[in-house]
């Protein structure tokens, strides 16, 4: 719903152009001067300013300067009396949309509302246009010829034209965003709001205000209305990362949002429609919270009516030099010394693919990152990554270590000690886990250990 600000310090003037407006279906806010409209506009989502030239504490030009400091976009008609259509003709001049002398014809001022939201929708589809072009999410961002990442492709392309909901899964790093960016821009949404809400970062109460709304005064520090990621999506796509992380409460409301369709801001009673589509994301397995009597099973069916398992980086380890290459691409712009860099050397490259990833894509990006900082060749070396990741890297045995002469017995303990040894690290070296994830009793464990002499870290 479209919001007209009006501002103007004669008492009838308000309600009477608050009446008008909302029965032509806008919402409106108002301000008896320009200092409590500005606070307003900072805190509220409007998409029009209906303002009195003479005013008191502010004047109508001053206002129309600071309101246009803060959108240049944001159309603004004047009102004034025929004694001062001089200054109205310089508001035009300084950026006003239009204006109208008191008192007015109500259907002429309907036509230049009218008119002046027209205008800006187009000023903010042009907006949403650029950001497009500048994200250019058609896989641009999602890398892989993995077959996992193929049927992730894949999977993305059959479901981006539906508005059903998507629930997506995957650890963290795995790229569950983009996943979701993807599926918007690929779908007939693409030039309307991609609003994303992470879950996790908010208190509850903040949250339901961040997703609903509120009105003014609905609790303390509501100084104003805001419209909630709600209403600004509508049209497009809502992102809720984290959806394992909703409270009960919070779960409940969102139920009722989408099988009812409407929902009210916090402290409002006037029910609000919006047309959006729900994608959600989790690090956790939704089923099992379920089980757990943590998220309620008819809201996991809700959200789970298209789903998509993005894969661990882990399990997909033919992706890594494509990945390294879009990094070293992406952050080539802040080398401010040395050589172009072309790749990794082989050494490095091994390390890579012998690592076993627990923060997935992002912690390869960060690792890309720091290293492009710190090499001075054209390729990254092991000397410019991080010492943490270089002392976490698996022992894995690699046949060209193994000796030409080597007995099959030795070979074989050779091969048994490295798989001890990453059990223990994938387990956080705790023996009874390590000793489940290899299919050994403990005790079986506890006498290989003795046997190789391999660290037991400080778990047991």
């Amino acid at each position: 719903m479209e919001t007209v600000l009006i501002v103007d310090d004669e008492k009838n003037y308000p309600p009477i152009l608050s009446a008008i407006l909302e029965e032509e279906g806008y919402e409106t806010l108002t301000a008896n001067n320009g200092i409590t409209a500005l606070e307003i506009l900072q805190n509220s989502d409007i998409d029009l300013m209906l303002t009195d030239m003479k005013m008191p504490l502010m004047d109508g030009i001053e206002l129309l300067e600071r309101v246009k400091a803060i959108d240049p976009d944001l159309p603004v008609i004047m009102m004034t009396a025929h004694g001062t259509v001089e200054k109205a003709v310089e508001a035009m001049q300084k950026g006003a949309y239009n204006y109208i002398l008191k008192p007015f014809n109500n259907e002429r001022l309907i036509i230049y509302v009218k008119k002046a939201m027209a205008m800006y929708s187009v000023v903010k589809d042009n907006r949403r246009l650029r950001n497009v072009v500048e994200l250019q999410y058609n896989f641009g961002n999602l890398i892989g010829k993995s077959s996992a990442m193929l049927n992730v492709f894949e999977t993305i392309r059959k479901i981006s034209p539906s508005s059903a909901t998507v629930l997506i899964e995957g650890e963290s790093g795995t790229g569950k965003e983009l996943v979701a960016k993807s599926i918007h821009f690929n779908s007939p949404r693409r030039d309307k709001p991609f609003i994303a809400v992470n879950c996790s970062a908010l208190a509850e109460n903040l949250l339901e205000s961040e997703l609903f709304g509120h009105e003014r005064g609905s609790f303390t520090g509501a100084i104003a209305m805001k419209k909630g990621r709600f209403e600004l999506a509508d049209g497009g796509t809502l992102f809720l990362d984290e959806i394992s992380e909703l409270s009960q409460n919070l779960q409940v409301k969102l139920l009722r949002v989408l099988q009812e369709k409407t929902f009210e801001r916090v402290g409002g009673v006037k029910p609000i429609t919006v047309d959006i589509r729900i994608v959600t994301a989790t690090n956790r397995q939704l089923k099992e919270e379920v089980k757990e009597g943590r998220f309620r099973e008819d809201l996991f069916y809700r959200l789970n009516v298209l789903n998509i398992v993005i894969p661990p980086l882990r399990q997909r380890l033919e992706d890594i030099r494509l990945l390294v290459d879009h990094f070293i691409k992406k952050y080539a712009a802040e080398r401010k010394t040395g050589p172009p860099v072309s790749g990794a050397d082989t050494e490095v490259e091994r390390l890579l693919y012998d690592y076993t990833w627990p923060g997935n894509v992002r912690e390869l990006e960060s690792y890309i990152e720091r290293a492009l900082i710190l090499c001075a060749e054209d390729k990254i070396r092991v000397s410019d990554l991080p010492r943490e990741f270089k002392d976490k890297v698996s022992n894995t045995l690699h046949f060209e270590d193994i000796p030409h002469d080597a007995k099959l017995y030795e070979t074989l303990d050779l091969i048994e000690q490295a798989i001890i040894t990453r059990a223990l690290k994938k387990t956080n070296y705790v023996q009874s886990h390590a000793a489940e994830l290899l299919g050994i009793g403990k005790s079986g464990l506890s006498q290989k250990l003795k046997k190789f002499n391999v660290d037991t870290g400080s778990k047991s």
